[in-house]
């Protein structure tokens, strides 16, 4: 139903005959129907773990609203337009996201961006285990991935590109787990608090921030204050973990086998 000539609200709390949550394959079908009839702007309402919502949609002007907690694979393939959730978000959001823009007003689950090659994802609260796995850029165009909290061992693992940004806001020691940049060949991982040199994974080294990174960082935190109305304090120092190289295994494979 819409509420107005500009907005569709979609109710994804519906329940079949056998007391079902509207199944996530029919949101989907009714977003992809609104968004092919010109309306940018959805609202969905009472979402209960359905998946892939948004998936491979985009547009400059398209914006959807979720509350309620959105499934697996929240935006996957995103080429454009803003997906704000209201609430928290399961596994993998943001998977091998090209462009557009994410902001989760609560946690998110493991493997967050998977793969992500463009576009921007701001998560208020915490995360989970290897976020940012396989995150990537081509010709200076990457993801940018922010986590207002906390993450889990491997975040940045085989990382080839693109930037992370923990805060750790409302943490009171590192907050990040093991094996930090664990293989990683590209981009940077930003800690704004504590980190340890046992904290890193293989391939992984700590450098001095430049230029460019501290207005990367004052630039994404300005997006995060924006976002959730939050005030961060520029005071606390930001490390970077970059690769100590562009091959970090190499040698360590057979050499009769490539």
């Amino acid at each position: 139903m819409s509420d107005d000539n500009s907005t569709v609200v979609i109710d994804a709390g519906e329940r079949d005959r056998l007391g079902h949550p509207l199944d996530y394959r029919e949101l989907n079908r009714r977003i992809r129907k609104t968004l092919s009839e010109g309306q940018e702007r959805i609202v969905l309402m009472n979402v209960m773990g359905q998946r892939y919502i948004a998936s491979a949609t985009g547009g400059t002007r398209m914006r959807i609203e979720i509350h309620g907690t959105p499934g697996n694979d929240l935006g996957a393939f995103l080429n454009g337009g803003t997906l704000e959730v209201f609430g928290n978000a399961q596994d993998v959001t943001a998977n091998t996201m090209n462009g557009g823009r994410i902001v989760v007003h609560g946690n998110s689950g493991d493997i967050t961006g998977l793969a992500a090659r463009g576009g921007t994802l701001l998560v208020k609260g915490n995360s989970g285990y290897r976020v940012g796995i396989h995150i990537k850029e081509f010709e200076g165009v990457g993801p940018s991935l922010v986590i207002g909290g906390f993450v889990n061992d491997y975040v940045g693992e085989y990382m080839a590109g693109g930037t992370i940004f923990v805060m750790g806001l409302g943490c009171t020691s590192s907050p990040v787990g093991l094996n930090v940049g664990a293989g990683m060949h590209g981009g940077r991982i930003l800690v704004r608090g504590g980190l340890d040199e046992h904290q890193l994974g293989p391939g992984a080294c700590l450098a001095e921030l430049d230029e460019k990174d501290a207005a990367v960082v004052e630039g994404l935190m300005s997006q995060y204050e924006a976002a959730f109305a939050a005030t961060i304090d520029r005071s606390v120092p930001v490390l970077k973990v970059m690769p100590l190289d562009s091959r970090p295994f190499r040698g360590h494979y057979d050499s009769t086998t490539i």
